[in-house]
């Protein structure tokens, strides 16, 4: 069973923090950029790619195999990440294999693994 949510009862409003923030930080660059790679990564097949990748450079047709899907339905969840910027690709003949553009991803990727795991 859940946590219950501890609600606040009082009428006190802390000026310096709210001035802090309604200063424009909800419609912040930051903040919809942030919300468009949680929503990129809300994707079950998306997760499932990132976590192949994460120590390996892996092809389009093995992931399609894993994942038991098509090689078309492959490349359009990997066009998504490619365009966020959080996979790249080498071209080898004529396949194609994949990992991730940075560091930065894999660790966002092992964080939530390791939060979920606790």
């Amino acid at each position: 069973m859940g946590k219950s949510v501890i609600s606040c009862d009082c009428k006190m409003i802390h000026e310096d923090v709210v001035k802090m923030y309604k200063k424009g930080f909800s419609k912040s660059k930051s903040i919809i950029s942030l919300s468009r790679l949680f929503h990129i990564l809300s994707d079950n097949t998306r997760i499932s790619i990132l976590t192949m990748l994460d120590d390996n450079e892996v092809c389009v047709c093995d992931i399609a195999n894993i994942l038991d899907m098509t090689k078309s339905a492959v490349s359009h969840q990997l066009k998504v990440l490619k365009d966020a910027n959080l996979i790249k690709c080498r071209k080898q003949g004529k396949e194609v294999f994949y990992t991730f553009s940075d560091d930065h991803i894999k660790n966002i990727i092992g964080q939530a693994i390791e939060h979920i795991s606790e």
